[in-house]
């Protein structure tokens, strides 16, 4: 049995007995909504750093890559006996390998679901960052209350929403919220399209640079800060078993990934485009900053407004699936020889309500951690993406790697070491040098 047979069972069934299994429908839209996270808001700014050209050619190198590591996964899944991701890493690297994959989930989901519930505070509730006050829709709306603070709110939407979708037992059971999903990020995706060609129409927009400004060498190497930021954008590894398992057929997996990544791929250059056509060099960091703005009109006001709702709306709705792999790896860290997860309802109520709790409570402390996401979850995400599964294919327990394989392995490796390198060094000396 797999090492991680116990956290696995509430989200893979037991396949000897019949039972409802999931749909590829759903299974894609679970994996979209995976994909689909805060990562879509800094991908306009991608492309003010890069210029749209090697913004796109990075999106289908990327996801091209993701490709790959998801198929080397599936394959070495299959020809073992582990069913999780920690489990096949266990295979190839014993017990360090498998801590290895259950801390980089750890860190990378609970640093996603905090920022989650920092920008859906921003959006209902507003900030100050600096001194510059950007109010929240509620603000705007019906202006200041206790019961429309950042705490208030976020608690009602932690208790009402959020933990009925986290106390879900089975990913299949999350497909419909993962279909509304995607479909909020399709609609932010067409309404920020709409207000860019519009303004291209009124002659409100600057021609955007289609290859990046290299004027010295700090800027060029400021060029390796876009990776981490699409690669996190395109982690969906630590959701690969889970929806996989409850396909008929888990070989359709790789399908599955396909038609996501595709997906997810043209939503991402869409609102990338469309949002550096709209806002030029003045794009944020986070897009929602620049729809924080007064319109000149009712019509525009909306706008903006609808824009944030829905993708906090949609961060809402994302959360549950990311929760599913971190309580399950959190659990299988802690309680290795403890009995399956789905059978022991007090430890699987006492970990969703306190990974719950937990991210509330930080998301209300912690004002902004995107510093801290970038250097951890960006980190944590390339080692999930890539240097995991190319060291599984390298160490090749089963005999399976190809001389192809291997090639690939080598050069996803070394491009995901070198790149976050590059990544962190030049954060840290444009970190360091604003400071001084």
């Amino acid at each position: 049995m797999s090492p991680a047979s116990g956290s696995e069972v509430p989200l893979l069934p037991d396949h000897r007995k019949p039972g409802r299994q999931a749909s590829l429908s759903g299974a894609v839209f679970n994996v979209s909504t995976s994909i689909i996270g805060a990562g879509i808001m800094s991908i306009p700014a991608t492309l003010k750093v890069l210029g749209v050209i090697p913004a796109f050619v990075l999106i289908v190198i990327v996801g091209c890559l993701v490709d790959i590591s998801v198929e080397f996964l599936m394959r070495f899944t299959y020809s073992g006996v582990s069913t999780t991701y920690s489990g096949v890493m266990r295979e190839s690297f014993g017990r360090l390998g498998s801590v290895a994959v259950q801390i980089s989930v750890m860190i990378t989901n609970l640093g996603c679901l905090i920022v989650y519930l920092i920008i859906i505070g921003d959006v209902l509730c507003g900030n100050q960052p600096e001194g510059s006050v950007h109010l929240g829709v509620l603000q705007e709306w019906f202006g200041f209350h206790w019961w429309n603070s950042r705490v208030f709110a976020l608690l009602f939407i932690t208790i009402f929403v959020m933990l009925p979708l986290v106390l879900l037992r089975r990913v299949e059971s999350l497909s419909c919220s993962s279909a509304v999903a995607v479909l909020l990020a399709v609609i932010f995706v067409g309404i920020t399209s709409g207000l860019a060609i519009t303004a291209l129409v009124e002659g409100k927009t600057k021609n955007p640079r289609l290859l990046p400004e290299l004027d010295n060498g700090v800027s060029f190497l400021n060029l390796f800060t876009a990776v981490p930021v699409i690669v996190t954008a395109f982690t969906f590894h630590f959701n690969v078993h889970p929806i996989g398992s409850e396909l008929s057929k888990p070989s359709d997996m790789i399908s599955v990934v396909r038609i996501s990544l595709l997906l997810c791929a043209a939503i991402y250059f869409t609102i990338g485009l469309f949002g550096y056509v709209l806002f030029g060099e003045s794009i944020m960091e986070d897009i929602l900053v620049n729809f924080d703005q007064n319109s000149d009109t009712a019509v525009g006001s909306l706008l903006n407004d609808i824009v944030r709702l829905s993708y906090a709306l949609h961060l809402v709705l994302v959360y549950p699936l990311l929760n599913f792999s971190l309580r399950s790896n959190l659990d299988e860290f802690l309680f290795p020889k403890r009995p399956p997860l789905a059978t022991d309802t007090p430890r699987f109520v006492a970990l969703t309500v306190s990974l719950l709790g937990f991210s509330y409570l930080l998301a209300i402390v912690v004002p902004s951690i995107w510093y801290l996401f970038q250097f951890l979850g960006s980190t944590t995400a390339v080692c999930l993406a890539f240097i995991f599964p190319g060291a599984i294919v390298l160490r090749d327990v089963h005999g399976i790697s190809t001389s192809k394989d291997r090639i690939i392995a080598v050069i996803m490796i070394v491009l995901a070491i070198a790149t976050s390198i590059i990544a962190i060094s030049t954060n840290i000396y444009s970190f360091m040098g604003n400071k001084s």
